[in-house]
C-alpha cells in the first residue's frame, strides 16, 4: 500500500509508541487519525503529524464501548472521506502476581477487576476498532491494511496473566482475520515487540526492566523509531499478511 494520502487510524495514537508510528506515517505523507482518551495528547500528536504538511485529526473514545467506537469510525469515515488503514495500538498494562502466599498464608490475589480491565482495552478493544475499519474498508471495496500490536509476552510471562492472555489473543486476531478480509484485499499483518522504551514501560520496576534487558541479546530496549520503522514495511508490503514480525532484539531465540 502506498502509505503517501492513505488514511490511517491509530489507536492509542497520542503518545508513546501510536504517536511514533502516527508521526512516521505523516512523515511519508500519510493522512492520520488519532485516537485517544486525552484530548491533551491528541492535540501535541496532531500538530507534530500537521508539521508534516498533512491532515491529522483527534478523536477521543473509549475503546472498550462498543457504540463509542461505531460512532467514532463513522466520524472518521466522514471526515476523511474513506479509511484505508488501521493500527490496533491502545493496550494496557496491569501487572501482578496470580496469588502470592506467605508462610502458608494467602496475602492476595489478582483481582477480576485487574484482570478484566486489561481484557476489555486490550483485547475486547482491539476487536471493536478491527471490526469497524475492516467493514469501512470492504465497503469502500479498495482494500487496506490493519496491523495488531501484540507482544513477546503473548507466550506467556510471570506477572502477567492478564496483559499476556489479551497479547495472545491479539496475534491469533491476526491470522483468523487475515484468512476472512483476503476476499476484501485487506491485509492483516502484527507486530510483537519486546521491550520498548516508552510511557507503559517506564511503569515497570527498575529491576524487573535490568531482567528483561538482561535476557536480550542486543542487550538493550528497543526504540519506538524502530518500531514505526516495522509498522511502515507492514503497510508498504502487499504480500504481507497473516504474520507477526517478532521485533523483541532476539529476546525469544
Amino acid at each position: 500500500m502506498q502509505i503517501k494520502d492513505s488514511v490511517f487510524v491509530i489507536t492509542g495514537g497520542g503518545r508513546g509508541l501510536g504517536r511514533a508510528m502516527a508521526e512516521n506515517l505523516a512523515e511519508k505523507g500519510g493522512k492520520v487519525a488519532l485516537i485517544d482518551l486525552s484530548q491533551e495528547s491528541l492535540d501535541e500528536a496532531c500538530a507534530a503529524c500537521a508539521e508534516h504538511g498533512v491532515e491529522a485529526r483527534g478523536y477521543v473514545c473509549n475503546i472498550t464501548d462498543e457504540s463509542a467506537v461505531e460512532n467514532t469510525f463513522a466520524q472518521i469515515k466522514a471526515d476523511f472521506g474513506e479509511i484505508n488503514g488501521l493500527v490496533n495500538n491502545a493496550g494496557l498494562m496491569r501487572d501482578g502476581m496470580l496469588i502470592k502466599v506467605k508462610e502458608g498464608e494467602l496475602q492476595a490475589k489478582m483481582s477480576l477487576e485487574q484482570f478484566q480491565s486489561v481484557v476489555d482495552v486490550n483485547m475486547t478493544g482491539t476487536f471493536l476498532c478491527g471490526r469497524e475499519a475492516a467493514a469501512a474498508m470492504a465497503v469502500q471495496g479498495k482494500g487496506g491494511v490493519i496491523v495488531n500490536i501484540s507482544s513477546v509476552s503473548r507466550a506467556g510471562n510471570m506477572g502477567q496473566t492478564n496483559y499476556s492472555a489479551t497479547k495472545s489473543a491479539v496475534a491469533t486476531m491476526v491470522t483468523s482475520w487475515a484468512g476472512e478480509l483476503a476476499r476484501h484485499k485487506i491485509r492483516v499483518g502484527g507486530i510483537a515487540p519486546g521491550v520498548i522504551a516508552t510511557e507503559m514501560t517506564a511503569q515497570m520496576k527498575p529491576e524487573a526492566i535490568d531482567r528483561m534487558v538482561s535476557a536480550v541479546p542486543l542487550r538493550r530496549l528497543g526504540e519506538v523509531e524502530e518500531m514505526a520503522h516495522t509498522l511502515q514495511y507492514i503497510v508498504e508490503n502487499d504480500f504481507f499478511t497473516g504474520r507477526i514480525v517478532e521485533m523483541d532484539g532476539g529476546l525469544r531465540i
